[in-house]
């Protein structure tokens, strides 16, 4: 079987009420195409509760994560998203992938995480229809399409979306 992405390492941001698809199925995704995957939450090794009651257990504290060691970021949506954006060393570590061109992918409300951080301006995404707004005042183009790639981006609007969603991510990622 061809793991295209052996010896990749991707960042994912974890935090209560997270959606349970968009969390579970990129990270499987991309384990099976040989990444590694790493959930980074407020506290270490603390369990996390999704939308839907499925738990998850973080890997590391944000605050403990060197961006240096991962190829890129994969934002889930949900909840959790609206409370990681306020955490200034989330909004860093999104600016140091943003600013070495890495993959920074958001599936729905994920996308709450990119506009905090500053890196969406002129960038041509998607998203949730809920936060339609909050991506054109930020500056991106917002398009309603089941995956938009602009370069190191990579957008989705929602659960349905995921096969397009890491498709796009491991265009990006294989190319990098």
């Amino acid at each position: 079987m061809s793991q295209p992405l052996a010896g990749k390492s991707i960042l994912m941001f974890l935090d209560n009420e997270y959606e349970d698809l968009e969390l579970w199925y990129p990270k499987y995704r991309l384990q099976e195409a040989g990444a590694t995957v790493v959930f980074a939450a407020p506290k270490a090794h603390q369990r996390y509760v999704g939308k839907y009651g499925y738990p998850a257990v973080s890997d590391e504290a944000i605050e403990n994560i060197n961006g240096q060691n991962f190829h890129g970021l994969v934002c889930a949506g949900g909840f959790a998203p609206d409370k990681l954006r306020r955490d200034d060393r989330v909004k860093a570590l999104v600016q140091h992938f943003h600013q070495r061109r890495q993959l920074i992918a958001a599936v729905c409300h994920g996308g709450w995480i990119p506009i905090s951080a500053g890196v969406y301006k002129g960038a041509r995404v998607t998203g949730s229809p809920g936060i339609k707004d909050d991506l054109i005042n930020a500056g991106a183009q917002w398009e309603d399409a089941p995956v938009v790639v602009d370069r190191h981006f990579v957008s989705s609007r929602k659960p349905d979306d995921l096969p397009a969603f890491c498709r796009g991510i491991l265009e990006v990622l294989t190319v990098s």
